[in-house]
């Protein structure tokens, strides 16, 4: 999901030059574009993170809420909705409803940044909600914090809060994250420069595999929470 989330965030950037895996430059935009005195583009950049807190909440709904409640968290369907969404970015961009690949932003490519950024919101949320709060897989800040903090406690001996193992797989596990999600950027933006939106088919596909991995898990009569 690290690849997947590399790849979204890097199909944003490279079809109309923004971010969409984390808000921190879209509240950076917003500052810059109010200063300016454009205060439509503002609103409207302030617009587009309320879509990546709309799929958190409705991850929440469909996965942390029933995990709270001793339910089986609906896996399947969240993954299916992030397929739905990375298809039709793909569709929709072929089609030309988004114009050139590429191109400045111009005001229907805000449907794009609202499509990545709910697909990505999506994801966060259901990481979020499976591993605890621990995990976070669109974004790296949080998670390359918690390596360095990591390593320190592994060379100084100072993990107390769990075992030395369990730092140990937790810091490569974090590693495992950073580097997924670099690679997801590194071969998905060689393959948006060359295919442009069929690009997308990549965090589709990727979609497209956990969705039918987590139908057999969840339909296979596994009964742990994050099956």
């Amino acid at each position: 999901m690290a690849f997947q989330a590399g790849a979204i965030n890097t199909g944003g950037y490279l079809s109309c030059h923004r971010f969409v895996s984390h808000v921190t430059g879209f509240g950076t935009l917003v500052g810059a574009e109010a200063a300016s005195g454009k205060i439509t583009p503002a609103l409207g950049m302030m617009a587009v993170p309320g879509f990546f807190i709309g799929g958190t909440m409705l991850s929440a709904f469909l996965v942390d809420r029933r995990i709270q409640t001793g339910r089986r968290p609906l896996y399947p369907v969240v993954l299916f909705l992030i397929l739905s969404l990375t298809l039709s970015v793909t569709i929709a961009g072929k089609l030309g409803y988004f114009g050139e690949f590429g191109a400045p932003i111009v005001a229907k490519d805000y449907l794009l940044l609202a499509a990545l950024c709910l697909a990505c919101g999506i994801q966060n949320g259901t990481v979020t909600s499976a591993f605890g709060a621990i995990i976070r897989t669109t974004h790296l800040t949080g998670i390359t914090t918690d390596l360095g903090i990591g390593v320190v406690r592994i060379l100084t001996g100072t993990h107390k809060i769990q075992p030395r193992t369990n730092e140990i797989r937790a810091n490569w596990m974090r590693a495992g994250i950073i580097t997924f999600f670099m690679l997801g950027s590194f071969l998905s933006a060689y393959v948006y420069l060359h295919a442009e939106y069929w690009g997308f088919l990549i965090p589709c596909g990727i979609a497209t595999i956990l969705f039918f991995w987590s139908l057999v898990h969840f339909f296979g009569g596994r009964t742990d929470k994050t099956s």
